[in-house]
């Protein structure tokens, strides 16, 4: 075994970031062709889906594997990881930070290209204390599920990890379901103007 004068990790080569931009790619040029009825859009997003739902699994399996197994993760990696995630979380604020502003400069500032008026004309907006208020609900609700599994993670309780998974994973497939059914029932789209472009971008990147 060679000897390591650094405490970082230097993973091995591996194929899991090239295939999943392969199928990042796939998952966005199926949808547009899909979208646009190009025959095969269909089938080339559901194929690009399940490569990318697997290589999440294995990447993630081979990571687990790097900590748990071969003790690659020493604190300075370990500091490095949860620097990678803080960036993560701040690149993810000031994603939504701008839709906010976009969506709060122009209602409080409405053009006459939407008629000078918020919402813009012929937009019917959602009724915000019904399905939107219970998705919010669903998904703090999510947030203390995930907070009690880390806990327990960190407590070594195995059984209150698995269910604290268990619990956000289920909140998380209603959260989307509810959020799908709203998409259905809106009577706009998010080609309609600002207002329908901020509401589909800011909600569906909640997924």
């Amino acid at each position: 075994m060679s000897k390591h004068y650094h405490p970082w990790h230097l993973v091995d080569p591996s194929p899991w970031p090239y295939v999943g931009s392969l199928a990042a790619f796939g998952l966005t040029s199926g949808g547009v062709m899909y979208y646009h009825n190009f025959i095969g859009g269909g089938l080339i997003w559901f194929a690009s889906l399940a490569l990318l739902l697997t290589v999440m699994i294995v990447w993630w399996r081979d990571v687990i594997r790097e900590a748990s197994y071969q003790g690659h993760h020493t604190l300075a990696v370990q500091r490095g990881l949860r620097m990678g995630m803080i960036l993560f979380i701040l690149s993810e604020v000031m994603f939504f930070f701008s839709f906010f502003w976009g969506f709060f400069h122009s209602a409080l500032g409405p053009d006459i290209t939407i008629g000078s008026v918020w919402p813009p004309v012929g937009i019917q907006i959602l009724n915000p204390f019904e399905v939107p208020l219970l998705n919010t609900a669903i998904l703090l609700s999510s947030g203390a599920t995930v907070t009690w599994s880390h806990n327990a993670i960190i407590s070594g309780d195995r059984k209150n990890t698995i269910l604290g998974l268990i619990i956000t994973v289920v909140l998380g497939v209603i959260f989307t379901a509810l959020q799908a059914l709203e998409y259905y029932e809106a009577s706009f789209t998010i080609a309609d103007s600002v207002y329908g472009t901020t509401f589909f971008v800011a909600t569906g990147f909640h997924g």
